[in-house]
């Protein structure tokens, strides 16, 4: 019989994936439905409208009684999320979750929040003291933010299964064609590969743990060098 929170995550998966009305995207880390990408637009009307938001989404063992674990991985100005981390505070990613609510639901819960800041219950206070004391100055920073972090060149969304990656068309041979051509297919740079592969690690073992850790885009600062060390060694 299979996982009650497979067969729901998998159902969940596949909704986003057929209401394109909602403007939600979902996509897979290392093709595990327990580690997932969520990706939204920025709401209009607000200072986040011309951006695309990534989300890391990790699913919990006792899913759906227990809250999807989320964190921006796109910076955020905003009073509710880290400026530093991406975590969030919404209630119901914490004592107010509810089984009925799904992984749509709860992505659309956060575009909403982006619109609606609640200062009086920050997690990054800096941010919430900036909105109280000057809101034009507030929305003027959130606005720019935007611009060079929301504006899709730190994209951490895996490639789709199956895509060739953007940089797997370049024709190249031997070994190091080989490593590229992986790199590309994982949606991975190479500098960052050979940036591990020069401590001694193999190239395609590098790749792999690289495409666990969703070592993409914006959300490798959230990836320390010893936590890639340490899966690498355990490889």
């Amino acid at each position: 019989m299979a996982d009650p929170r497979l067969r729901r995550i998998n159902k969940e998966i596949q909704d986003i994936k057929n209401d394109k009305a909602s403007k939600v995207e979902i996509a897979l880390v290392a093709d595990s439905p327990f580690h997932l990408v969520g990706t939204f637009p920025g709401p209009e009307g607000s200072p986040y409208e011309s951006g695309t938001f990534d989300v890391d989404i990790t699913v919990p063992d006792g899913y759906p009684f227990q809250p999807l674990k989320m964190k921006f991985i796109t910076r955020v100005y905003h009073p509710n999320i880290s400026s530093q981390s991406g975590a969030i505070c919404l209630d119901i990613l914490k004592d107010a979750w509810s089984p009925i609510l799904t992984l749509k639901s709860t992505l659309l819960s956060l575009r909403s929040l982006l619109c609606s800041p609640e200062p009086s219950d920050p997690q990054d206070a800096e941010v919430a003291n900036h909105y109280m004391s000057d809101q034009k100055g507030w929305e003027e920073t959130a606005k720019y933010w935007t611009e060079c972090y929301a504006n899709g060149s730190e994209s951490a969304r895996p490639p789709e299964a199956g895509s060739a990656g953007a940089g797997a068309a370049r024709k190249a041979t031997g070994e190091e064609g080989d490593v590229e051509e992986a790199a590309a297919k994982a949606g991975l740079k190479v500098e960052h590969v050979q940036q591990f592969s020069a401590m001694g690690f193999d190239k395609m073992k590098v790749i792999e743990v690289l495409r666990r850790l969703n070592y993409r885009g914006a959300n490798v600062r959230n990836v320390t060098d010893d936590r890639v060390l340490n899966e690498l060694f355990g490889a």
